[in-house]
This record gives C-alpha cells, sequence and structure tokens, in this order.
C-alpha cells in the first residue's frame, strides 16, 4: 500500500502533491528503478482521491522521465543510467544557428551525457515553469536567459538562482548578478560589436551614415544598439535606428546593419532598385553567417555558434566554474 499525505486545501494541487510524493522517493531511492507503482484504482482507494487525479500525475510522472508505463501492465519507475550526466538544455527560441550549437554540444559531450531540449520563447514564467518541473532530474542546466523586452531583469535572475550554481552554465549571454560559481560561454555583444566596426573602419570611413535594422519584437539584447550607436558616435557619423526595412528610399553614403535574414533580403532588392550600386554608394553589414550570405557577398559579423557549443559541454564535463567569453568575428565581403 502506498500512502501520499495530501493536504485538500493545500497551496499545491492534489495533482501537484502526489508527483511530487514520488519524485521524492524515487530520487531517494526509495523507489528503486523498475519498481511498479499501484494501480490507479489501487491508489484511489488507498489514498481516497479520485481516479482522475492518479491518472494526470502519472501522467505528469511520465512526461518528466521518473516513469515509463506499458498496456496492460501499468507504471513503472524508469531504470536511470547513473554512468551518465543528464542534461537540460534550455533556449531561448529554435533557429539555424541554435541547431549548430546544440549538433556540436552533443558532439562535444559524445556518449558522457543524456540531454533534452526546452525552449521558454524569451519568456521569464515559462522558463520558471520549466525549472519547477525539472528541478531535481537533471545534473546540469544550460540556459540561454534572453528574455523579452520590458522583462523584469531582477525577476529573471531570481529565476536562474532556482538552479544551484555548480549545476548551471549560462549560454549565449551571462548574468554577473549571479554572484560566483557558475559556468558561463557568452558574448559580450556591446563590445564585440564594437570592436567588430572598429576593425572595418577603413571601409566605414567613406559612408556618413549608419542605419541599424533592429525589430524590437525579435527581441535581441538591447547592448547591440549600445555598441554600434557609441561607434558611431566616436567615428563622427550620424546612427539611425530602424524597427524594420520600410517604404523609405535607401539612402546613398549610408551603411546598413541588418540582423534578420527577412530584412537584408528586402534590403538588397531596394539597393537594386535604386540604381545605387553595393559596396560604393551603399554598404551592407548582417549579422550572423550562413551560406546564402555567402553567394550574395554580403559582410558578416558573427560569433563562433560552433565554438560556443563545445565550450558549454566542456564546461559541463569540468570541474571548475569559468565565465567564457566566445569569439567573435569579420567576414569581409563586396557588399562594404
Amino acid at each position: 500500500m502506498y500512502r501520499v499525505k495530501i493536504i485538500p486545501e493545500g497551496q499545491l494541487t492534489k495533482v501537484r502533491q502526489i508527483v511530487n510524493a514520488f519524485v521524492k522517493d524515487i530520487d531517494t531511492n526509495k523507489l528503486k528503478g523498475g519498481a511498479k507503482l499501484p494501480s490507479i484504482n489501487e491508489f484511489a482507494r488507498d489514498n481516497r482521491v479520485g481516479r482522475d487525479t492518479i491518472e494526470k500525475a502519472y501522467k505528469e510522472l511520465k512526461r518528466r522521465g521518473y516513469v515509463t508505463s506499458f498496456r496492460s501492465l501499468g507504471y513503472f519507475v524508469r531504470e536511470n543510467d547513473k554512468s551518465k550526466l543528464r542534461v537540460l538544455l534550455l533556449f531561448n527560441k529554435l533557429s539555424s544557428f541554435k541547431k549548430i550549437i546544440y549538433y556540436s554540444f552533443l558532439d562535444e559531450l559524445g556518449k558522457e551525457a543524456k540531454v533534452d531540449l526546452q525552449v521558454h520563447h524569451y519568456s521569464p514564467k515559462l522558463l520558471k515553469e520549466i525549472l519547477e518541473s525539472s528541478m531535481g532530474k537533471y545534473d546540469h542546466y544550460v540556459m540561454m536567459p534572453h528574455f523579452f523586452v520590458g522583462a523584469d531583469i531582477d525577476e529573471c535572475v531570481r529565476i536562474c538562482k532556482m538552479v544551484p550554481s555548480h549545476e548551471l552554465v549560462l549560454l549565449d549571454r551571462n548574468l554577473p548578478q549571479l554572484g560566483p560559481g557558475y559556468n558561463a560561454v557568452y558574448q559580450d555583444f556591446k563590445q564585440d560589436v564594437y570592436e567588430a566596426l572598429l576593425s572595418l573602419d577603413s571601409l566605414t570611413s567613406r559612408y556618413e551614415n549608419v542605419v541599424l535594422v533592429f525589430p524590437e519584437e525579435i527581441h535581441h539584447p538591447k547592448e547591440i544598439i549600445e555598441g554600434i550607436e557609441s561607434f558611431s558616435k566616436e567615428k563622427g557619423m550620424n546612427f539611425y535606428l530602424s524597427g524594420a526595412v520600410g517604404s523609405e528610399d535607401v539612402r546613398k553614403q549610408t551603411v546598413y546593419i541588418v540582423i534578420e535574414e527577412e530584412d537584408l533580403a528586402k534590403l538588397i532588392k531596394k539597393i537594386h532598385g535604386s540604381g545605387l550600386v553595393l559596396g560604393q554608394d551603399v554598404g551592407v553589414i548582417s549579422f550572423n553567417e550562413t551560406t546564402l550570405k555567402e553567394l550574395l557577398d554580403i559582410a558578416v559579423i558573427t560569433t563562433d555558434f560552433n565554438r560556443m557549443g563545445r565550450t558549454a559541454a566542456q564546461l559541463v564535463l569540468g570541474n571548475e566554474p569559468r565565465q567564457v567569453k566566445n569569439p567573435f568575428e569579420v567576414i569581409l565581403r563586396g557588399s562594404l
């Protein structure tokens, strides 16, 4: 007989109380791998709880990887391979660049770890829910702390602190507010883009204006704006911030810096229709390398996503906490 102390008017739902009870017993090895859970009918009878409640709790335990089920046999505690590290990888969104990070991360880990992937879509609330349902299930939590524009940074830090520092690896962005003891492989967005533009000074000096196409709804780091604005001010260039490639004419003697590929395609189309010469009358710099940009001869500033994934894996496998700045590079092409 398996009994759970259920508080009818407690802060947690009955489903959550049942799930937490099983998680605790599984994590402490009171319920060992392969052990059979009581049937739904047995649990409902012994604990005086509705069958629907038990069924929801068992499904949640299965979703979180604590139990498995077999038709006509019931639910069983999942056997875990303790020789492998369990890693939860938390992206802010899915993209071709995240794919590079993901596969380089897996390749560097090899057979040392089992990796699950989830996406929080820039939402602190969703990240908190994911962490609450995952605590104790993983040895390491590798997360991208990018959040929507206007998110409370203090709240975001508190959410990240839900993870013990020795289990945390920040990816792509650093949060020094977390204090000591955590791992990170990150971009310094403001300094990286500033130094990249400085390295292109001999080419950008022919232009009078800098236009950054920066769609706010995509939630890119604001430090990118600060870095480009600092460079423009230092070089005496006029700086303009645009939310999208709109209907206005392309400006002569202007270098455009574009984040999104859709905006890049629209901009190139407008340049071709303007009679201006790309790389002479107008310049274009894009963020993050793709095969298409190589074919179109577009200059690119980018971090090394492959290196980022591999470094994150090395931090997972390492013993000492480190914060590592990821390499940033310039790919010079004819669009300047």
